[in-house]
């Protein structure tokens, strides 16, 4: 059975695939505005709500579920969690058709399925055109990314691909810059032009990309840092920079 969990995370599902939800499940006892307010948009979307015990939830799943739970249907959930996801093949086609300068978020190696969500979130609030992590060394779209990323995860064109380095050079093949962050890098993301096809690597909090990865990028810039810590998480990071060239493209 497969479970989506997190007032953000089924409101956005209700909102866009209604049908993929079996049922919604409402803690008992919960008559608060949020609960309301989701309890009045399942039943407007046909989704049939019912009302359980906490302990009941809580046995349903293993994260924070703020009183809610969607039970999703095994047929129409597949078919709607791959509704976002591409094939190397896929996303080479999305940038030949992109009609306007692609932007792509390349994640080298984020394994926590906290950080992934939360890129996700800012992945789709800045319009990124697709997130590429690699098959062998990233976390998995489960419950807790979908929760994290409060409807993103099934939203943000997604792809999973073999090798990073042969997508990366597949990308510069088709005119897109490669922008890795690395601390040591001399230049900053404010005093880089963005405005062009890019695509920007986030690496792995602690190790940073791999050294392909690293070696196949054109630029690699970094955030000025000015106190004591010598770097963000990489989910803020991530936030950052992209929201930098949503900046420069909006001038």
């Amino acid at each position: 059975m497969q479970y989506l969990f997190g007032i953000h995370a089924v409101d956005g599902l209700l909102r866009r695939k209604p049908e993929s939800i079996r049922e919604l499940a409402l803690q008992q006892g919960r008559s608060d505005k949020r609960i309301a307010a989701l309890e009045t948009l399942a039943r407007n979307q046909g989704v049939a709500v019912v009302r359980a015990p906490r302990a009941v939830l809580d046995e349903r799943v293993s994260g924070r579920h703020q009183g809610a739970v969607a039970t999703l249907d095994a047929v129409a959930g597949s078919e709607s969690a791959g509704d976002n996801l591409l094939d190397e093949v896929d996303l080479l086609q999305l940038v030949d058709d992109s009609p306007h300068p692609v932007l792509l978020l390349v994640l080298d190696g984020v394994t926590d399925p906290h950080n992934l969500g939360a890129c996700l979130r800012s992945a789709d609030a800045a319009g990124v055109d697709a997130v590429i992590v690699p098959k062998d060394k990233s976390a998995d779209l489960g419950p807790t990314v979908s929760k994290v990323a409060c409807g993103a995860a099934e939203a943000v064109p997604f792809a999973r691909v073999t090798n990073i380095a042969r997508t990366l050079e597949a990308l510069k093949a088709r005119g897109v810059w490669i922008y890795g962050t690395a601390g040591e890098a001399d230049a900053t993301v404010y005093d880089t032009d963005l405005r062009g096809a890019v695509a920007l690597v986030m690496g792995a909090e602690g190790d940073g990309m791999r050294r392909l990865t690293r070696e196949l990028c054109d630029y690699l810039i970094k955030l000025p840092m000015a106190g004591s810590v010598s770097s963000l998480n990489v989910s803020v990071a991530t936030g950052i920079c992209l929201f930098e060239v949503v900046r420069q493209r909006a001038v």
